[in-house]
């Protein structure tokens, strides 16, 4: 057993519940004997008191274990889950009742651990191999650009040269997401924001696209920066498609605090529909998209609990994020 559970002795979950369900069968009996056993002594109507006062005593104990060994591990388990939710480290817990409970605290700050450092893996390797392709790329893109200025070039050959620039460029973009999607595994983005302080960056970052705003004054459970990103995705990908106005609206209900994004471009087919959020999916590769954009706003939203869907709509695109 790992560092994370202290070697002592607990009593079994077993035990601890076939004892308690032996309290609850014995106790009753045990009383009315010994309400029998003290009427003679103190008369009936105390003898009843005094049986009360001892159930209730030994009902206070048997709730303070059941507390103690059941109830409060499992409530610390679910804030120490909640912790590593968030980005905090998995560490040892204070209390594991019985030797069950311990074994699942075990298994979950292992399993919390083993994430972790898998994270951490793919963001260092993605750092790692898009700073070392960063080199050569640049090496290409200055020969072909040298090819294509070269006059004793035949067509042919200058074509294939502004191919290599183009290819160059779009691997630029894609070493860029991969970059993105790589930093939105981590939940570093913890905080809350108003939709309007988070629409009023958007607004000057596109200036002639139009953002209206329904339920600017609700808090978002999600940092600015992190919204941020986001939302200039979306809206990026809605000024590709077209469109010329998103509503972005937010509100919170017995469910939880909910926020949508549409617009009135031309839409996602229902072909296309089910790919939206995969990696490296898109209908405008020819046009120099990465497909990246969308996964990176899933990947964002999912490390930090929130979720988001694309809804059926007669027009535009309409996105529903759930936090």
């Amino acid at each position: 057993m790992s560092r994370f559970v202290e070697k002592k002795w607990r009593p079994p979950l077993m035990l601890v519940l076939g004892g308690s369900l032996m309290a609850i069968l014995v106790l009753p009996i045990y009383g009315a004997i010994f309400a029998d056993f003290l009427t003679p002594i103190t008369g009936r109507r105390n003898a009843v008191y005094i049986v009360a006062v001892c159930a209730f005593a030994a009902t206070l104990v048997l709730g303070w274990l059941l507390w103690r060994l059941i109830l409060a591990p499992v409530q610390a388990l679910a804030a120490k889950a909640e912790h590593i939710r968030e980005g905090g480290a998995p560490t040892p817990m204070d209390h594991y009742g019985t030797p069950e409970i311990g074994e699942l605290a075990q298994a979950v700050l292992d399993m919390a651990e083993v994430l972790q450092s898998r994270e951490m893996a793919v963001r260092g390797y993605t750092d790692h191999v898009t700073h070392e392709l960063k080199t050569p790329l640049t090496a290409i893109r200055g020969a072909a650009e040298l090819l294509e200025g070269d006059e004793a070039l035949s067509e042919e050959a200058r074509r294939m040269a502004k191919t290599i620039v183009g290819a160059e460029k779009r691997a630029e973009r894609l070493l860029s997401a991969a970059r993105q999607i790589a930093a939105a595994r981590i939940p570093e983005h913890r905080g809350s924001v108003t939709l309007t302080e988070a629409a009023s960056g958007l607004k000057a970052k596109f200036p002639k696209f139009r953002i209206e705003v329904e339920g600017g004054d609700q808090e978002l459970p999600l940092a600015r920066s992190g919204l941020s990103v986001v939302l200039v995705h979306l809206v990026e990908n809605a000024v590709e498609a077209g469109a010329r106005t998103m509503t972005l609206k937010a509100w919170q209900d017995d469910d939880g605090v909910w926020m949508t994004v549409a617009d009135d471009g031309p839409g996602i087919s229902a072909g296309n529909a089910g790919q939206v959020f995969e990696p490296f999916f898109t209908t405008r590769r020819d046009m120099g998209g990465t497909g990246m954009g969308l996964a990176i706003v899933n990947t964002m939203l999912l490390a930090h609990g929130a979720q988001i869907s694309l809804q059926p709509v007669e027009k535009g695109t309409s996105f529903q994020i759930r936090f």
